[in-house]
């Protein structure tokens, strides 16, 4: 039996789609309840046994009686996952206050309110697996979407911390999917503060593989699988020369993350459930793909080279 809370769009929604594929049982939560009734729709269409309940993340009692609501239906919960999220984008300075902070609420907040219930039912038959929507940018900094790389790291360090309350408890695992770009129609969704309208920095991967993802973490749990053709050589810049990957973050951002499209400032759907996008986002493959990749492979090659020549110094 499988929770998915965020399940009205992106990951959420194809994971949900996945799990009715094979005829898992679902409880599926999100804020928006016309969204979510579809998603609910195509599952059933597939042969799945599927619950819906309105849920806001941010909203302790209402994700306890989420919780509730699948073990009073179906006896318990097998695997939870929880890809609730929102964005804002814009310069720290110029993104307001009340929006910063509800970006973090409802990525970090809202992952604590989930991991909270799920733990405590997963409890009571010493089993369970929780799969948390993380993200690349839980283990690098980009500019223009400080409220969510700052919610992703909280999120990171929150479940690693699980992980070692729950060692007591072998039957109980608490996972990470980690992707890179996703097409997805957060970035449109996104409250915006910098003029124009975000995008995922290319590789861009479908929806539907970072749910592959999803599904192998609930059948094989692991602490963390990564999505993404390039998240490594991002990752490896990173950390192996900070100098270098901040001179390029920038420029690349600004040319990959930041569309040519436009846009008033806005508060998106942080504070609720905005008008529907498409489903699947408008991003997909981009001619900015190759070029984005070897522009990090190079970015990380100079890094490298520079490293190996102060430790030689």
């Amino acid at each position: 039996m499988v929770v998915v809370t965020g399940a009205s769009s992106g990951i959420g929604r194809a994971s949900a789609e996945r799990f009715a594929s094979r005829g898992d049982r679902l409880v599926l939560a999100a804020r928006g309840e016309d969204a979510l009734l579809a998603v609910a729709a195509r599952c059933r269409s597939a042969g799945a046994e599927v619950v819906t309940r309105v849920t806001d993340v941010t909203d302790r009692d209402a994700v306890r009686a989420l919780a509730d609501t699948a073990v009073d239906r179906f006896g318990g919960i097998d695997v939870w996952v929880d890809t609730a999220a929102v964005m804002a984008y814009g310069r720290f300075e110029d993104v307001p206050a009340p929006v910063f902070d509800r970006v973090v609420t409802t990525n970090l907040i809202g992952a604590a309110n989930v991991a909270r219930e799920a733990l405590r039912v997963f409890r009571t038959r010493q089993r369970g697996t929780l799969i948390l929507g993380s993200s690349l940018l839980s283990r690098i900094a980009v500019p223009y979407v400080g409220a969510y790389v700052s919610s992703k790291w909280g999120h990171r360090a929150l479940a690693r911390v699980l992980r070692q309350e729950t060692r007591d408890a072998p039957d109980i695992h608490v996972c990470l999917v980690s992707p890179g770009s996703v097409n997805t129609p957060i970035y449109r969704s996104a409250a915006n503060y910098a003029g124009r309208v975000g995008r995922p920095p290319p590789p861009v991967d479908a929806s539907a593989k970072v749910a592959a993802a999803v599904v192998r973490l609930a059948d094989r749990p692991r602490p963390e699988r990564s999505v993404g053709l390039a998240n490594g050589l991002i990752r490896f810049g990173f950390t192996a020369m900070p100098p270098v990957y901040d001179l390029l973050v920038g420029p690349l951002m600004r040319v990959g993350g930041l569309s040519r499209e436009e846009v008033a400032g806005h508060d998106g759907n942080v504070f609720g459930p905005g008008p529907r996008h498409d489903d699947e986002g408008e991003w997909g493959r981009h001619w900015l793909r190759a070029v984005a990749v070897g522009a990090v492979a190079a970015g990380v090659g100079a890094a490298a080279v520079v490293a190996r020549t102060r430790r030689r110094a």
